[in-house]
């Protein structure tokens, strides 16, 4: 069976955040290849224990998990498409510390995520 890694992703430099945040981030558990991409495989193997969980400050975490739909990868916390995140282009992302992720909020904003562990 694939290892799962966990992922720890900062914000990074975004408009109102020029120096980034270590308070707003995502937590995430993902196979991976070795190679550092997105396991797909695995993932359809262990799709349930591939989890996220979204820190902030001042909110309180959400938990969900990585899920790939018609629109492409995303984060989901509920049934339904209204509280997804979508991932730009993670598919051809390279997981490891110093590579940026762009995740698209709720609200429709894209924010850039900085890599910052993978164990």
């Amino acid at each position: 069976m694939s290892r799962l890694y966990t992922v720890r992703m900062l914000l990074a430099r975004n408009p109102g955040f020029p120096e980034g945040s270590n308070e707003r981030g995502y937590e995430l558990r993902v196979p991976l290849t070795a190679d550092g991409h997105l396991d797909v495989e695995a993932w359809r193997e262990r799709r349930a224990e591939c989890t996220v969980r979204r820190f902030w400050h001042d909110e309180p975490d959400r938990h969900g998990e990585l899920i790939h739909g018609r629109h492409g990868w995303a984060f989901s916390y509920e049934p339904g498409e209204a509280d997804d995140e979508p991932l730009f282009k993670l598919e051809g992302h390279v997981f490891r510390p110093g590579e940026y992720v762009t995740v698209r909020e709720t609200d429709g904003e894209a924010l850039t995520f900085r890599i910052v562990s993978v164990r």
